[in-house]
């Protein structure tokens, strides 16, 4: 098994994070999207589409898609429970997941990559774009430090995968994109939590 890595973005993190959680190790080959080695010919033999990371196994299958392979690995090692236990503990986890992701990963990830200067040459940018979606993630972050007002984790009193997308989004993309959290103590307080955690430095 291969996991095919970049050190900087925050998906790629995802799956970091998650495997350090579980304490599986799996060696990496990096891929670093920022000298476009995500674009060569070598790569694409692996992932059509370019996507960082991919999970390699070892009978040739490719797993694209961070949260696919964060699946794989959940059910391989299903100690510690990072996806739910049981059925509807689990579809609680999956909401608040693709909540992180639609709700605050989007708009983040396309402010960046529509207004920040390194990617223009991997982005045909719309400033326009990223200046409707800035304030779309601005209100999204106050929604979220309501809701961590009563519970210590996003889906509820155990860490799991929607901690792991929403800190790195808001980890790598707010300072980026001019959305800093000081004025939000629920989501202060939480990052601070999830930075103290051991995958953090993964």
């Amino acid at each position: 098994m291969k996991l095919y890595d970049d050190p900087i973005a925050p998906t790629p993190r995802r799956v970091r994070m998650f495997l350090a959680e579980k304490g599986v190790e799996i060696p990496r080959v990096t891929v670093v999207m920022g000298k476009g080695e995500h674009k060569s010919e070598d790569y694409r033999r692996i992932s059509p589409n370019s996507r960082i990371p991919a999970l390699e196994l070892d009978d040739g299958t490719v797993i694209l898609e961070s949260v696919a392979i964060c699946r794989y690995i959940e059910a391989l090692h299903p100690e510690p429970p990072l996806m739910g236990v049981g059925a509807l503990d689990q579809a609680l986890v999956e909401m608040w997941q693709r909540r992180m992701e639609w709700e605050l990963l989007l708009p983040m990830g396309m402010c960046f990559r529509h207004s920040h200067p390194k990617m223009a040459p991997f982005e045909n940018q719309v400033p326009e774009y990223a200046a409707t979606l800035k304030p779309v993630a601005e209100k999204r972050l106050a929604q979220l430090d309501g809701e961590l007002s009563d519970r210590p984790f996003i889906a509820g009193g155990r860490f799991t995968i929607a901690d792991i997308t929403a800190y790195t989004t808001i980890d790598f993309f707010s300072r980026l994109v001019g959305l800093p959290i000081d004025g939000l103590p629920n989501v202060k307080r939480w990052h601070v939590d999830v930075a103290s955690r051991p995958s953090a430095k993964a």
